[in-house]
């Protein structure tokens, strides 16, 4: 065990600290994160990628002693590599785990989530999204709601804040005594579609993970609501924490240009957002993705896509300064579900099986 508070030189290389009592593990692509209360308890928020839980007790154990368990298991959402070591720890230390209850679907094999967009990004993590794993999880035996008032199991001092988008039920995690932020995706602090960001991880505010984020309006406003914090500390699920007048600066410039730095020119769903219920989904947009492209899962077919959307995405690049795009805000974030076409996507079939 090693002294609470302290930046902590742990063993794992892919460890990092964030906070006073907040460190940070990186699980190939992601991180989560250990957060340690006054009173020496602990909370987990994430879980990373599929198989490396013993990599996470083992950092528990460093830095909280010997057979510790957490207080609960947290989510700022349901995506795979966010709860890919889960139902393992939930069994292993016999742990309730919370989330928004727009999360549930996800959670407790009632849906998946809204199809990637393959074709936004311009990076390798993006071209192979459509590759990922897609099917929700089962923890029914042992997720629970979030509580309404806005308070975190386990964390007195902590706060959790809506910021949908990303995720329809998508939250981030907010400690107001000294300005911490765990903004989950609803930003992150590296290029979220590039394989060389990931191993440079070069520190700078980005918009949400484009090939996954379904609403675009609500990813905008989530991003605006947490740079109203000013926090003096950001960390998120992918990338570096970042600090002081360089993360806020950053993160104003983002709410500021938005529609030309984090929204993708075209894609599934710039003009048209993904809804969704408690229930899960109710309807995504057509896409323009061959659909054998998104049931292919041979490495040759997969070459093939990146060369396409490469030579696609050399006329799509970011607008130069002093240029205008169209926004989209002709159409609203919530409301009525778009009319559907019966040989598309059933709305009443909360299902995977979407093109």
């Amino acid at each position: 065990m090693v002294a609470s508070g302290d930046k902590l030189r742990l063993s794992n290389k892919d460890s990092f600290y964030v906070a006073q009592g907040v460190w940070g593990l990186k699980t190939i692509l992601v991180n989560l994160y250990f957060i340690e209360d006054k009173d020496g308890s602990w909370v987990l928020v994430d879980t990373g990628m599929y198989g490396h839980a013993h990599k996470i007790i083992q950092m528990a154990e460093e830095i909280f002693g010997e057979n510790t368990r957490p207080k609960a298991i947290i989510l700022t959402h349901g995506h795979f590599d966010h709860v890919g070591s889960l139902k393992v720890l939930a069994e292993e230390w016999d742990v309730p785990v919370y989330a928004h209850s727009l999360e549930l679907p996800y959670l407790t094999g009632q849906s998946s989530y809204p199809p990637p967009d393959p074709t936004v990004g311009r990076g390798a993590v993006a071209y192979m999204s459509f590759m990922y794993p897609k099917k929700p999880i089962n923890i029914k035996n042992r997720i629970e709601l979030l509580p309404p008032d806005g308070s975190v199991p386990g964390l007195p001092g902590w706060s959790w804040i809506h910021t949908p988008g990303h995720t329809h039920g998508h939250v981030s995690f907010y400690r107001d005594e000294d300005k911490t932020l765990l903004a989950g995706d609803a930003f992150i602090t590296r290029h979220g579609e590039s394989a060389v960001a990931v191993m440079t991880q070069k520190r700078e505010v980005h918009g949400p993970p484009a090939y996954y984020t379904s609403d675009w309006v609500a990813a905008h406003h989530s991003v605006e609501k947490l740079a109203n914090l000013s926090p003096e500390t950001a960390a998120t699920g992918h990338g570096l924490p970042m600090y002081g007048n360089e993360l806020q600066t950053q993160l104003d410039t983002l709410v500021k240009d938005f529609w030309l730095k984090a929204v993708p020119t075209r894609g599934r769903y710039v003009n048209e957002p993904s809804v969704a219920d408690e229930q899960g989904v109710v309807s995504v947009p057509d896409s323009s993705f061959p659909k054998i492209l998104a049931v292919a899962g041979a490495l040759t077919v997969a070459g093939l896509a990146v060369i396409a959307l490469n030579k696609r995405n050399t006329s799509n690049k970011s607008h130069p300064k002093g240029t205008q795009r169209p926004f989209s805000h002709n159409r609203v974030a919530t409301g009525i579900p778009p009319t559907i076409d019966p040989d598309h996507d059933d709305p009443t079939e909360h299902s995977n099986n979407y093109p």
